[in-house]
């Protein structure tokens, strides 16, 4: 019942896609208008240097790259997993179900552990990395969206304009960040990663990835990738881009998105 009725829900969500798209652009296109106060807007050139297969039917909601491989997060009730991925095959070495109630969202890991959210259900799990074994469970008051680890803090997102900071321990805020771009909320925050001190968000309903500044929360540039998997090309099931991996030794970006067949690898100029 739950499964039929998340993708009645997405089915529906779609007709508003377009409107919700025109809004964030017109938004944006306001931010930028003449007799706003500047804000510093970084550009950040890319090169795609591979491409590997991606399971279609694997919902993306949150992705971590770790020693070689990538740990994966998938949603929508009945569906919603824990998985580890082999990068260059796209082939599941372990999965977890989440079981017909949740829906799972953003992920993290930090030291040794991993940390899933859920959309609704309000309640986040821990898992030890080697086995997927639950060794825990944390609450919070929000919907859940996006999750990452700043080193210190657990930064997580929940569809709004405001990020929160999370005491690893007590999984308490400490600290919440609204996000701006010249002076203009950016809403729709999800997938979270950290990317040199940065704090990289994809912003749901586009395949753009907003740069943010910890600090003062403001957008200091974009990331454009709705090149990377045109619309004519994408299947009638495919959704937006999310789900964003930094390989920090490497220098390398892995980027996906929901029923995306293709995980991609991207080459970064800093």
């Amino acid at each position: 019942m739950k499964k039929n009725a998340a993708r009645k829900k997405r089915r529906n969500l779609w007709p508003r896609v377009a409107s919700a798209t025109a809004l964030c652009a017109l938004s944006l296109a306001a931010a930028m208008a003449p007799g706003k106060k500047p804000q510093a807007s970084a550009s950040l050139s890319y090169r795609v240097t591979a491409r590997y297969p991606h399971d279609p039917g694997a919902f993306t909601q949150g992705l971590v790259y770790l020693d070689g491989f990538l740990y994966e997060s998938t949603g929508q009730y009945g569906e919603s997993t824990l998985r580890k991925v082999e990068i260059s095959t796209g082939r599941v070495l372990r999965k977890k179900a989440l079981g017909r109630d949740y829906f799972g969202e953003g992920l993290a890991e930090r030291a040794g552990l991993l940390y899933q959210l859920t959309w609704h259900e309000k309640i986040g799990f821990i898992y030890a990395i080697e086995d997927f074994s639950r060794i825990g469970s944390f609450a919070y008051q929000t919907e859940g969206w996006g999750l990452a680890h700043d080193g210190r803090r657990l930064v997580m997102s929940d569809g709004s304009h405001t990020l929160s900071f999370l005491d690893p321990k007590t999984f308490e805020p400490v600290e919440r960040l609204p996000v701006l771009y010249r002076g203009t909320p950016v809403a729709r925050l999800n997938e979270l990663e950290v990317v040199r001190g940065e704090i990289w968000a994809n912003v749901w309903l586009t395949d753009r990835i907003a740069r943010i500044d910890p600090a003062t929360g403001f957008v200091t540039g974009w990331l454009d990738l709705s090149a990377l998997y045109p619309q004519q090309e994408r299947t009638r099931e495919a959704d937006v881009m999310n789900g964003i991996a930094f390989d920090e030794t490497g220098n390398r970006l892995f980027v996906t998105g929901k029923y995306w067949p293709w995980l991609f690898e991207l080459s970064l100029s800093f």
